[in-house]
């Protein structure tokens, strides 16, 4: 009895990585956008993280002042990153039925 339930639990582990397998390759044609500057700046990433894109408005290019820029690209990336780590975490809740395993995490 106890042989059939490993086996069936091997069997659910292979199901679970292969599952995990999908999601990461779809985690990759994901695309969100984060922006700043009331879209003077814009930063695509996919949804595994991955910066993709920044578009900078020309406007807001001003030599005198680079923190500036470099602020709104910031937090255009970290609104980016956000979105793309709420996807993974949708994700990664649809796959184990909303429960948190511990140690069961997307390796990134």
């Amino acid at each position: 009895m106890v042989k059939g339930g490993l086996g069936n639990m091997m069997k659910q582990v292979q199901q679970m990585q292969a599952k995990m397998e999908k999601i990461q390759a779809e985690l990759g044609n994901i695309k969100v956008e984060g922006t700043s500057g009331g879209g003077m700046v814009t930063v695509v990433a996919n949804g595994k993280q991955d910066i993709i894109s920044i578009t900078i408005d020309p406007e807001v290019v001003d030599k005198d002042d680079v923190e500036i820029l470099q602020d709104l690209i910031l937090a255009a990336i970290n609104q980016a990153k956000q979105k793309a780590q709420e996807i993974q975490s949708e994700q990664m809740s649809a796959l184990t039925g909303g429960l948190n395993v511990p140690g069961l995490n997307f390796p990134f």
